[in-house]
């Protein structure tokens, strides 16, 4: 089977190739985490929001904000390089009949 670490993409076992990438690409991880401290911190806006705290509540705003961003900017990043890596293969085994990424 070989070591296929630097390959997110299973070419040969799967006619959805980025079936399991999440698990299989370590690279996505902090993106994940970092996103869901972001959703973490829109909970804890929100109420001290309603609870009538509304310094600390701009403050978790703000690092809401922040930590979403930097979490989905990860995710849209390994995304994009795992797509590079896909079309790259196509290109190096145009034989292998592999349906394109749909998304």
């Amino acid at each position: 089977m070989g070591d296929t670490a630097k390959d997110p993409v299973d070419h040969a076992r799967t006619t959805r190739p980025r079936a399991g990438e999440a698990m299989k690409d370590g690279t996505n991880l902090p993106g994940m985490v970092v996103t869901a401290l972001g959703v973490v911190a829109t909970v804890v806006c929100l109420f001290l929001f309603a609870a009538g705290n509304s310094t600390a509540g701009v403050v978790a705003a703000v690092a809401a904000v922040v930590l979403l961003a930097a979490g989905l900017g990860w995710l849209y990043l390994s995304k994009r390089r795992v797509r590079q890596l896909h079309d790259e293969w196509r290109e190096d085994h145009p034989e292998a009949d592999t349906p394109p990424l749909t998304n």
